[in-house]
């Protein structure tokens, strides 16, 4: 195939944990595709906390990042990054120029990011498509009011982690969630 572009937005950027070896070069921060955007989904991984996720329903549009692929194979890079998300394939979005590929969660990224790679010198690219889970795992729907209530209610470790993660986040990724927090002093207080 040729060069593969691993598309990433959270975690993936302070953490490349075992995709450490599989990828050359540094992030390109903010350089990737314009993606919808919010902290809608509950991280057992992140010990509770909301982790940032494509989401087209409560989402806004930011700039994502991207760092090149060690791999020529677009499936290689599938599984790589499946691998390091602890997560099937079906959970990872993937295109190549030509439009083939697949996006379970959020199928309109596919088209963003095929428009990106026709002038940025990739032959494919992959990324994380897990799906928001806050109603789901907590019963009701997401509003900015329900998760901050959420995250103002976690306790200890778990607090820490939705800390860290949502702080560690890339400034691009400027969430109305993110925003609400920042204006929080009880979120502010909150050490990490």
């Amino acid at each position: 195939m040729g060069r593969i572009a691993v598309i990433g937005w959270g975690s993936l950027l302070w953490d490349l944990d075992d995709l450490t070896p599989k990828v050359s070069g540094d992030w390109k921060v903010a350089g990737g595709p314009r993606l919808p955007f919010e902290f809608v989904r509950v991280s057992d991984k992140r010990k509770k906390a909301l982790v940032v996720v494509i989401d087209y329903e409560h989402g806004v549009e930011c700039a994502t990042s991207f760092i090149e692929s060690a791999r020529t194979q677009l499936h290689d890079a599938v599984d790589d990054l499946a691998a390091r998300e602890r997560t099937t394939k079906e959970y990872i979005g993937h295109c190549d120029l030509n439009g083939n590929g697949a996006a379970h969660i959020a199928p309109n990224a596919s088209n963003t990011v095929q428009h990106w790679l026709n002038g940025n010198g990739f032959d494919g690219a992959v990324w994380t498509d897990l799906p928001g889970n806050f109603q789901e795992r907590l019963s009701q729907p997401f509003s900015l009011e329900a998760a901050m209530r959420y995250l103002q209610g976690l306790q200890g470790d778990a607090r820490t982690e939705a800390k860290c993660y949502i702080t560690n986040a890339p400034a691009n990724i400027d969430t109305p969630l993110r925003t609400a927090l920042v204006t929080q002093a009880w979120w502010r207080d909150i050490p990490f």
